[in-house]
């Protein structure tokens, strides 16, 4: 890991071949812009450790974190570079509710590239909807 970049980590929550994604809020940087949930990973936090607080937090789920889909780094104009994960959540307990976004959407995997969603999650939003990673069993 770069000294300076910042790790963020994103779950890719999956339900009966949906995908649930947030919106942020007005007034929020990017706003109305569509993320999967997930956040920053403190300094000394694992990957999964971090996802698992972040949609505690968010949603107000606890939910099982699956194994790594991708990993790639994104840059925005002037600022430090983020070391974007995506992780697969094929299983979670609650049930999700709105504690930080304008909305949230579960959405048919095809129909995300239509979004507006920020543009580190582009790419993963492209490749997701061409089937390039399976869905979770039974999802």
């Amino acid at each position: 890991m770069k000294r300076h970049e910042i790790r963020v980590v994103a779950g890719v929550i999956e339900r009966d071949g949906m995908v649930l994604v947030g919106q942020r809020r007005a007034g929020d940087r990017f706003q109305y812009k569509w993320e999967f949930p997930g956040g920053k990973i403190e300094p000394d936090e694992d990957p999964k450790e971090a996802l698992a607080r972040e949609l505690r937090e968010e949603l107000g789920i606890e939910a099982e974190i699956g194994e790594e889909m991708a990993r790639y780094e994104h840059q925005y104009p002037g600022k430090t570079a983020i070391l974007l994960i995506f992780l697969r959540v094929p299983a979670f307990t609650g049930v999700p509710e709105n504690h930080v976004f304008e909305s949230i959407q579960w959405v048919d995997r095809e129909q995300l590239p239509g979004m507006d969603f920020l543009d580190g999650d582009v790419d993963f939003v492209r490749r997701l909807a061409r089937g390039m990673f399976r869905m979770a069993a039974g999802g």
